[in-house]
């Protein structure tokens, strides 16, 4: 898929790391100068180091869905690392887990960031009386969607199902900005052709959610209910991986 996707700086991330002050920013256990560790340990050669260093991202920098000032700039990297051939490798998988590589982990973690700064996640912040415009890590987060779009969107033809499924879910709440909304155009087609025909039913839900709230026709499509097994079930999740899923809101990070 062609997209114009000039207006967006690529993203470098050894510059990220090298550049960010981690220790004057913050993730959910205190300063966050220990996150360039998490973030080298996702492409450690070592699958338990790797799969330990993706359940920080979801647990420590981005824990219950909240923004820290840690966050923006971890997601800057994880996009930026999204390229390299080892995020091709594997990462250890829960009962709960989404399938795919680590690339498609790392997308649905960026996808989890990004619901948590769209406008339906500042107006529900807002019915709670905290406005996001005072929120730094809201508004850093909201800034650097653009180039999140850019290294998202260049795996949404990836020939692997798992990292096409969830670059194209990834993309919708990427697409709540301003400066994005001319590409829903691209997206529509395919949210009908990939993510609705998914054989999760999550992202078929996601799907309809997304061309329902965009005034697209969703006739023709359906949701099955495994979901009521997935909330039935006694096994618990054990990663953050269902986590890309949880609504904004829930545990809001003032």
């Amino acid at each position: 898929m062609t997209l114009d996707l000039e207006f967006a700086e690529p993203i470098d991330p050894a510059e990220v790391l090298a550049a960010t002050h981690w220790s004057a920013l913050e993730h959910a256990y205190g300063p966050a100068a220990d996150v360039p560790e998490m973030l080298t340990a996702l492409l450690d050669v070592d699958e338990g180091v790797r799969s330990r260093a993706l359940d920080d991202l979801h647990h420590v920098v981005h824990h219950q869905n909240t923004l820290y000032t840690a966050t923006a700039p971890t997601a800057l990297y994880t996009a930026g690392i999204l390229d390299d051939e080892r995020s091709l490798w594997s990462v250890e998988k829960t009962p709960h887990s989404f399938p795919g590589p680590l690339r498609a982990e790392l997308l649905g973690w960026l996808g989890s960031v990004a619901n948590e700064a769209t406008d339906e996640a500042s107006a529900a912040s807002r019915r709670f009386g905290f406005p996001t415009e005072d929120y730094p890590p809201f508004v850093e987060a909201r800034r650097i969607r653009p180039q999140l779009f850019r290294a998202t969107a260049a795996f949404l033809d990836d020939l692997d199902t798992h990292v096409r499924e969830a670059a194209v879910s990834t993309c919708i709440p990427l697409l709540d900005d301003p400066r994005l909304l001319h590409h829903r155009v691209a997206l529509i087609p395919l949210l009908r052709d990939v993510l609705a025909a998914s054989t999760l039913w999550q992202y078929r839900e996601r799907s309809i959610e997304a061309l329902t709230r965009w005034g697209e026709d969703t006739t023709g499509l359906e949701v099955r209910q495994e979901r009521y097994a997935f909330c039935d079930s006694e096994h618990k999740p054990s990663s953050g991986s269902d986590e890309r899923w949880s609504g904004h809101g829930a545990d809001l990070p003032f």
